[in-house]
């Protein structure tokens, strides 16, 4: 079974204020504000490039972010795209 693809809204659907270590995230389309940490803004920045499954996006984010050798990595990034899906930040095509 192929990886799920995650996609977001284009960055002027969202509003995005940081406080100190929590990002606010006014999303237009719903009219919800979220308060995310790292790395749920990093996350959507990376998608901003285009539509990825988990592993392109990790790809993606080492290229700005040192995270060592964790086989974990994966399963971790998955983990919080499914819960940006949750609050709706995120969807699969």
């Amino acid at each position: 079974m192929p990886a799920p693809v995650y996609r977001a809204d284009p960055e002027k659907a969202r509003r995005i204020v940081q406080l100190d270590s929590v990002t606010l995230i006014f999303h237009r389309a719903s009219g919800l504000t979220h308060i995310v940490a790292p790395p749920a803004p990093e996350i959507l920045a990376a998608l901003a490039e285009g539509d990825a499954d988990a592993a392109t996006l990790l790809d993606r984010l080492k290229r700005d972010f040192d995270f060592g050798e964790d086989e974990e990595l994966e399963a971790a990034l998955s983990a919080r795209l499914a819960e940006l899906e949750t609050a709706g930040l995120v969807w699969r095509p």
